[in-house]
């Protein structure tokens, strides 16, 4: 019996993206938020030293990325852990999708997403056949809600949640009984300031206990290991070691280099500074085109998108943006209440970042 998932919404993007191929200087892709920097040498060379790899890797995560994680926690974030509050993941996409699956959720739950929301959040809840409530406000979550979905810094539109705002949602997830996770992937990438956003295990939050609260992140975006599939998990220690046992009998364990490699990321936080200033620049410039061109940008606050509109349908946008030869994502996939809005990636290349404003200004 086949699983009832609703198609994937990126093939209705092909249309336009042929479209803009067609155009006489090119594509500009600002559709993916893939990174096209390269992945730093100190990490690639961290990965290279470990492919002796003939034994079969920790499911919980060696030793010292366990410590790493730990110490990226209490470095970057605020947040004091122990090895046994944190577990790697294969990138934080499979994770998310499966985490109702690993929890035990069924028919009968709900799970909580944001109003704008990350698809994968729902096809998580698809799979184990739980339904789907989209609401941003702790007090319309239903009472069987047995897990809800945070997304700060959010995807797509870049907005932040503070202290005051996680740590309600916090105190009703506990009410309910719900599980609640933060999806952080974006958090080093705070356009505010040099200092990552607010987790959802700082103390002014969780008020000294981890219980059913989790933070999922994604070293994708501050360190350009999209395809090293390189993500982790942190909080409540009876969750993690629920989700590990589940894990170790699936057999979804990230690569023993991979692993090695991300012992390396979590350790040097000066790549990351380098890169975050790399699209800090991408974003200024890409900013004022778009302005410049008649766009409004919304929130953005935050991650690697800008979150903009002309107040037409998203749909139009995106043509008339393809027939620039620019490529972008229609509000609509993330939402029904966005559906004048577009969300532009800030992952190409300072050439393409110039180009893509030329072409806004070849418009007008």
């Amino acid at each position: 019996m086949a699983l009832e998932l609703p198609d994937f919404p990126w093939d209705t993007l092909i249309p336009f993206g042929d479209r803009a191929r067609a155009h006489p200087d090119g594509l500009i892709d600002l559709s993916v938020g893939s990174p096209v920097d390269a992945t730093p040498a100190f990490i690639r060379e961290a990965l290279a030293a470990a492919t002796d790899a003939h034994a079969y890797p920790q499911t919980a995560g060696s030793v010292p990325l366990r410590e790493a994680i730990v110490g990226w926690y209490a470095r970057r974030r605020g947040v004091e852990l122990s090895v046994a509050n944190v577990m790697p993941s294969i990138g934080s996409k499979e994770l998310i999708a499966l985490m109702p699956t690993l929890l035990g959720l069924g028919e009968s739950d709900v799970v909580v997403q944001p109003t704008l929301a990350y698809p994968t959040y729902a096809i998580g809840a698809a799979i184990v056949g739980a339904s789907v409530v989209s609401s941003d406000d702790p007090a319309e979550w239903p009472s069987n809600t047995k897990l809800v979905w945070v997304n700060s810094p959010a995807n797509p539109d870049g907005r932040v949640h503070g202290i005051d705002f996680l740590r309600s949602a916090v105190v009703r997830a506990r009410e309910l009984g719900a599980v609640i996770v933060n999806d952080e992937c974006y958090a080093e990438l705070n356009w505010d300031g040099a200092d990552p956003t607010p987790s959802i295990l700082d103390p002014a939050v969780i008020g000294g206990s981890r219980d059913h609260v989790l933070s999922v992140y994604s070293l994708s975006k501050q360190s350009n290991l999209a395809g090293y599939r390189a993500g982790f998990v942190a909080g409540c220690g009876d969750l993690i070691t629920e989700l590990l046992a589940v894990r170790k009998h699936i057999g979804l364990i990230p690569p023993a280099p991979v692993q090695a490699a991300m012992v390396a990321a979590l350790g040097n936080d000066a790549h990351v500074q380098a890169q975050r200033e790399l699209y800090r620049s991408r974003r200024a410039r890409l900013s004022a085109g778009l302005t410049a061109a008649g766009f409004r940008i919304d929130a953005s606050v935050a991650g690697l998108y800008l979150w903009v509109t002309r107040g037409e349908d998203a749909w139009q946008t995106v043509g008339s943006l393809a027939d620039l030869g620019i490529l972008a994502v229609p509000g609509s996939f993330y939402g029904e209440e966005s559906a004048t809005h577009v969300r532009v990636a800030l992952t190409a290349t300072d050439e393409d970042i110039d180009r893509a404003v030329d072409r806004l200004a070849s418009s007008r």
